[in-house]
């Protein structure tokens, strides 16, 4: 990668080896070393937004979801979408009924792996495949059931557009969660969705704005405000407070981003954005890219022949696959679940504290964000494997995708090695089997460098003082540059022909009478001087 290549250089390149036409809905995720997640923006240089040091790791992901996914022009771009809303329901962000749950397990069971075969698959072949955080057997019966009598004869294309039909139905639908907590201090997700703002708390939305509602979005340090017009001219201003001043940022652009792909009708009313009513203070920015339903009316001229897509065979593994142009993977399997099955419960939990977009910290300074405590291993293992029938939560919260996706056991491998808790570092898809004795003491050897101890905080703190400090610093400079340069437009000004009583008034004053014969006129023929100098050398040059 040049130096100098921009990020959209580096997208189209992508978009042209997965043979993607409809990439507008996609984006190109990282992660920075303070473990703040970033979308990379196509209009900078990709090496200038890497804080890291090469080899850059990245992230293929669903940027803006469709707001309906079913009405998608070709099938790959489907396909894609499919693979990320499956990998949502996956990591619990995708809340739905224990019903509508099987029901769209049953749909990936269908695409992966076909019809149901007797001779294939054996009682309890459901339960060899993890599609959700947590499991029940009367769950896993309920799919390989519907999969069973419902869903013979349809293609793996069928079956994931019938997953896409009913994913869009469900209110966590498009959900990327944001971590705050509000001004009482209740702990709280924001999102984006197609349709407008949501927040969650626990696994209920206490607020829907759809995008017509919101007026304008800002924040300061970690504080972000939203500033929402409904009927009968009601103003409100709800406001919510981010674990970090990155964060807070993150969710602002993210919320600018959102607002202007799904609710502005051209590309061309984009407008750049401040995130302050002063101009001198604050972030700028615009999204760049074109909105909804210019890609819409883009997609309907799209006319080639559909492109190939490589589906695998059922390899079992994670639930989250690969993309295209390789094996695709499918779930954990049974015989490994019950050994990694408290390292995934207790990843899960861990979670929370790491969550979107905060930044990963160790146990001893995580719990800002923390749900209340267990009361043992494997009291939290038996409690949280089996879900209620009435509503089906796959986490006691909405629960972020996770910063990285090595195999689930280096989880475990991690605690070992540590003796307490540790998010992960950064997004990675997994790969299939269990890592040698030698690789998996290197990764653990990696993964204990992944939770900063009281000297990362220290650093953090430093930072903050550090960014306070030149802020005043801009301030200030600011300031006096605004002074000095007011004092030079009055001098211009009182200097020249321009007769009006506001300047005679001056130029009679002794003080101003002084000035002009002690310093203005030296000066200007110091000046003058000095330019004729220049002239002449010039001339005769």
């Amino acid at each position: 990668l040049q130096r100098d290549a921009k990020g959209q250089y580096l997208f189209d390149l992508l978009c042209h080896h997965l043979n993607l036409l409809e990439k507008d809905y996609f984006g190109i995720r990282f992660v920075d070393p303070d473990k703040q997640r970033h979308w990379l923006e196509f209009t900078k240089s990709v090496v200038k937004q890497m804080r890291a040091q090469p080899p850059f790791t990245m992230c293929f992901r669903v940027k803006f979801y469709p707001t309906d996914p079913a009405a998608l022009k070709e099938e790959i771009t489907r396909y894609l979408v499919f693979l990320q809303i499956k990998r949502d329901l996956y990591h619990g962000r995708l809340l739905c009924k224990t019903s509508d749950a099987a029901l769209l397990a049953a749909y990936i069971l269908q695409a992966e792996i076909g019809d149901y075969d007797p001779g294939k698959h054996p009682e309890g072949y459901s339960s060899k495949f993890q599609f959700f955080p947590k499991h029940s057997e009367k769950l896993e019966r309920k799919i390989a059931e519907i999969h069973k009598s419902e869903l013979s004869g349809q293609t793996p294309a069928t079956s994931e557009l019938n997953f896409l039909r009913k994913a869009q139905t469900l209110e966590t639908y498009g959900v990327d969660p944001h971590p705050c907590k509000d001004v009482s201090g209740n702990a709280a997700f924001l999102a984006f969705t197609p349709f407008g703002f949501v927040v969650l708390q626990g696994n209920k939305r206490v607020h829907f704005i759809k995008w017509n509602e919101v007026t304008k979005m800002k924040f300061e340090g970690k504080t972000f405000y939203l500033y929402v017009s409904q009927k009968e001219e009601k103003k409100i201003v709800l406001t919510y407070f981010a674990p970090t001043p990155e964060a807070c940022k993150h969710l602002w652009k993210c919320g600018i981003e959102n607002q202007a792909f799904y609710k502005l009708e051209k590309s061309s009313q984009v407008r750049t954005v401040s995130s302050s009513n002063l101009f001198f203070k604050g972030s700028r920015f615009r999204y760049s890219g074109r909105v909804a339903k210019e890609v819409m009316e883009s997609s309907a001229k799209i006319k080639r022949e559909p492109p190939e897509i490589h589906r695998a065979g059922l390899v079992p593994s994670r639930s989250c696959p690969s993309i295209t142009h390789g094996p695709r993977l499918s779930s954990v399997p049974r015989t490994r679940r019950r050994a990694v099955h408290i390292s995934i419960m207790e990843g899960l939990e861990s979670l929370r504290d790491s969550a979107h977009s905060t930044p990963v910290r160790s146990a001893s300074h995580g719990d800002a964000f923390a749900a209340p405590g267990r009361s043992g291993r494997a009291e939290s293992s038996e409690r949280v494997a089996v879900i209620a029938d009435e509503n089906y939560s796959p986490a006691d919260s909405v629960l972020p995708t996770p910063v990285a996706e090595h195999s689930l056991e280096l989880m475990l491998l991690s605690r070992q090695a540590n003796g307490a808790p540790c998010s992960i570092e950064e997004e990675k898809e997994s790969e299939a089997g269990t890592p040698a004795a030698a690789e998996a003491e290197e990764v653990g050897g990696e993964l204990r460098a992944l939770c900063p101890g009281a000297g990362g905080l220290g650093a953090a703190q430093a930072e903050q003082v550090n960014k306070f400090v030149l802020s005043v610093l801009r301030l200030l400079l600011v300031t006096v540059g605004l002074l000095f340069v007011l004092l030079l437009l009055l001098i211009v000004l009182t200097e020249s022909d321009l007769d009006t009583a506001f300047f005679r008034d001056i130029r009679q004053t002794p003080e101003f009478e002084q000035f002009h014969y002690q310093y203005f006129c030296p000066l200007r023929r110091w000046f003058a001087c000095k330019v004729r100098a220049v002239v002449s050398l010039l001339i005769d040059t």
